[in-house]
């Protein structure tokens, strides 16, 4: 009889969030992976469990961890997975662990619970019948530029995640290449005391998160690309900014641009013979 992998979402701010069943699951587990053993022996401490053993399974050492899990599963004990807030495999460590286990061929199960990407969806405002989910965006390059223009083209509401000394510049990213009227809900502190949803346009965002420090990590959501509407010709111009700024040459910029917007070639090229040179270089 093998044992099985567990997922057990934890509080993201509030520790009144851990249900009663999380706490269970925690209890009958013969290991529990975790992030950090100091942050989450507070939270069994909070919960009354002890007894049980905590392993280090964040980013690096997360396949590391492999042999010891389903070396317990085939035994037939229970290992649970958690992190240090909100639903394992989330923009955090988990998923490499679910998918070596199920290759392996023992079972894989959830104990659902908090998550900020869907707390700041349904407080936003927005269209929640369809949205996608960027986690956090790159940092830097091509890679980040191309990001930027994908998600001013999307139609469907976004939902990223961005730390509180990046937040300034992803906002300003994104209301050069969607455009300074899109609205955004920006989330942070969510469940603690002074939790703070703000809301209005991404040239008000930018104003709001100069005047104010910056705390605490943000989830993002992003009003979807209008329906039926052909990107604006300062969109057209912000989002072949930001490509280049990304590093891509023109010709690369322009194709991505193209191909994220759906406007015609001649049109993104003759906006691109719009941007000085220097911006090219």
């Amino acid at each position: 009889m093998t044992g099985r992998l567990v997922l057990v979402s934890t509080p993201i701010g509030n520790l009144g969030d851990l249900s009663p069943r999380a706490v269970d699951a925690l209890k009958s587990c013969a290991l529990i992976c975790c992030e950090d053993t100091r942050h989450s022996g507070k939270l069994l401490s909070h919960a009354g469990i002890s007894g049980v053993r905590l392993a280090v399974a964040d980013e690096h050492r997360e396949l590391a961890r492999l042999d010891d899990v389903l070396g317990l599963l085939a035994a037939g004990h229970d290992v649970a997975v958690i992190t240090d807030a909100g639903t394992p495999g989330i923009s955090d460590p988990g998923m490499r662990l679910v998918a070596a286990v199920v290759e392996a061929g023992h079972p894989v199960t959830a104990v659902p619970g908090p998550a900020a990407l869907v707390m700041a969806l349904v407080l936003s405002g927005f269209d929640t019948t369809r949205f996608v989910f960027e986690g956090f965006v790159p940092r830097s390059g091509r890679e980040r530029a191309d990001r930027m223009t994908e998600v001013a083209a999307e139609r469907r509401t976004v939902v990223l995640y961005e730390a509180p000394h990046r937040v300034e510049r992803t906002i300003a990213d994104l209301a050069l290449a969607c455009g300074g009227d899109r609205h955004i809900a920006m989330a942070r502190e969510l469940t603690k005391l002074h939790e703070e949803v703000w809301r209005g346009t991404l040239t008000d965002a930018a104003a709001h998160l100069a005047a104010v420090a910056p705390r605490g990590e943000y989830v993002l959501v992003l009003q979807g690309a209008p329906v039926g509407a052909e990107a604006t010709d300062e969109q057209i111009v912000g989002a072949l900014r930001a490509a280049i700024g990304g590093g891509a040459d023109r010709r690369s910029a322009i194709a991505t641009v193209m191909a994220a917007t759906g406007a015609p070639k001649r049109r993104v090229y003759d906006l691109a013979l719009t941007i000085p040179r220097a911006a090219d270089e």
